[in-house]
């Protein structure tokens, strides 16, 4: 990849490259902002080895908190969807995994498919500025939408319709609840991307892309994804 002095200095101006991480998304990062793991730890150690810099860890528990220490300049690199209210203030790599937007109702509930779900007469808790969150405030056109710190949280407590949620956790949390299922299918498919602010030169902001697709094809992000116990999709290649 050439001399990476230049992409250093840009992407970790301070000399130490901040990654936001979001410990709320089971599927790509697990443990305590002291001792984070997972995929997304992984690749920015990795993007940090490749520049010789030292990585600091700035932790979330939700994908809008990470957004929001990306585009104010609190870090340097972020682990977000790929969503087109983002496109404006992020720059984004092509995927490194995908992942499934599912719903959860009661055993009782009227919907058997994904498309059912979008009706007047349901209520459907997402965990607020979630990649699931601004996907659905975009398409649906009957349902209504409760935004909490979690969508099962506002499911329970408020007697929702529907919950909705990454497949691997929204499974664990039906296996856990009787009286609740996971409906078959998916609503979305969720392209998890490295990304960065689209003020950083070319040079880094193609770094970045040309790493992620190196990671994929070299085995990194599976062997991440394997590490961390998470049964989730690499990427196809870009």
């Amino acid at each position: 990849m050439g001399d990476l002095s230049a992409v250093a200095g840009d992407l970790a101006p301070t000399g130490t490259l901040r990654a936001a991480v979001n410990l709320g998304n089971p599927v790509l990062a697990h443990g305590t902002p002291a001792k984070p793991g997972g995929v997304t730890v992984d690749l920015a150690r990795e993007v940090a080895a490749r520049l010789d810099v030292p990585v600091r860890f700035h932790c979330f528990d939700a994908a809008r908190k990470s957004f929001e220490a990306l585009t104010s300049g609190a870090a340097d690199l972020g682990f977000l969807a790929i969503e087109p209210a983002r496109a404006d203030r992020v720059a984004f790599t092509p995927p490194y995994v995908v992942i499934e937007g599912v719903y959860v109702v009661t055993d009782g509930s009227p919907c058997t498919t994904t498309a059912e779900v979008d009706r007047p007469d349901v209520r459907i808790g997402v965990k607020e500025g979630s990649a699931y969150d601004l996907y659905l405030t975009r398409t649906l056109r009957h349902a209504t939408i409760v935004r909490g710190e979690d969508g099962v949280t506002a499911f329970e407590a408020q007697g929702l319709e529907v919950a909705a949620g990454i497949r691997q956790p929204m499974t664990a949390y039906a296996a856990a609840h009787p009286g609740t299922r996971v409906l078959p299918g998916r609503f979305m498919e969720i392209r998890q991307a490295v990304c960065t602010t689209p003020d950083r030169r070319p040079e880094t902001i193609a770094f970045l892309g040309d790493l992620v697709e190196e990671l994929k094809a070299t085995g990194f992000v599976a062997d991440a994804l394997r590490r961390a116990n998470q049964d989730a999709t690499v990427a196809p290649p870009a």
